[in-house]
């Protein structure tokens, strides 16, 4: 779309279409769409996409084996001669000072990637004679603060990681054979499909199905059913995405109104 009132041309890229525009079906050349996004630099997404392509090889190759160790350290620390950068950056006419290309490439690009991408890269000059041969990149990849996948193979966290679930399964068995479940089915605040699900019915047997004993206490079960049948009658929207959450807040504004009356 063009934008006549300031010249701005808008593009979108359809997702059927992007694999083929960033190779994405071509074998170690698999990248984050978030990474290139965040790139603004051509010589950033360019050096990503040949620094992603080795470190993928780095990733597959320890795990799977079918390589020299030597060979799989060099997939996470890759030498590029400055012919072949200039080849890939198509640069070879430009920057003739290796001091330029260094800064108007190397420099900018790698800081471009090490604060957009999943990557931290450095890279050191490797000499022969008086002249800069070569290249040698440093790749780490980013620990992301919800990335478990370091925890595979702690015991520990795994049999936690199991107790949890296994309680959860517990709350949630309990949850579908208590009284207020059949309540919440019969004025359609739960589905048959939501009561499949063990967090939602874990959730309400731990944080919502307490408050309904309360107000049974206070009110009998008959108090319970009409407190239901009016916030099924004002249900908003946004219950939709956590019932439970929903329905505790609601008993939760409810209950002190209810125990001031008694008083």
């Amino acid at each position: 779309t063009w934008n006549d009132y300031n010249d701005i041309i808008s593009m979108t890229f359809t997702k059927s279409i992007m694999p083929y525009l960033i190779e994405l079906k071509t074998k170690f050349t698999q990248y984050a769409l978030s990474d290139l996004v965040d790139l603004n630099s051509k010589y950033s997404i360019i050096l990503y996409k040949w620094l992603s392509m080795n470190y993928n090889q780095y990733e597959h190759y320890s795990v799977k084996g079918g390589r020299r160790t030597e060979q799989v350290k060099s997939y996470r620390n890759p030498s590029i001669s400055i012919k072949e950068l200039r080849l890939m950056t198509d640069t070879v006419t430009d920057y003739k000072r290796f001091d330029h290309l260094e800064t108007r490439v190397l420099k900018n690009a790698i800081e471009e990637i090490s604060t957009h991408t999943h990557f931290n890269v450095i890279y050191e000059k490797v000499k022969k004679g008086r002249s800069i041969d070569s290249i040698v990149f440093h790749i780490e990849k980013k620990r992301m603060a919800d990335d478990n996948s370091y925890k595979l193979n702690d015991r520990a966290y795994q049999e936690d990681k199991a107790r949890k679930a296994e309680t959860e399964d517990k709350l949630a068995i309990e949850a579908m054979k208590s009284k207020y479940t059949t309540l919440l089915l019969e004025n359609m605040l739960l589905s048959p499909f939501e009561m499949q699900d063990t967090k939602i019915m874990a959730g309400l047997q731990v944080h919502v199905y307490p408050l309904y004993d309360e107000l049974k206490e206070l009110r009998g079960l008959n108090g319970v059913k009409d407190h239901l049948s009016y916030v099924a009658s004002r249900r908003e929207e946004y219950s939709k995405h956590n019932i439970a959450r929903y329905l505790k807040k609601a008993i939760e504004q409810y209950l002190p109104t209810v125990k001031r009356q008694e008083l």
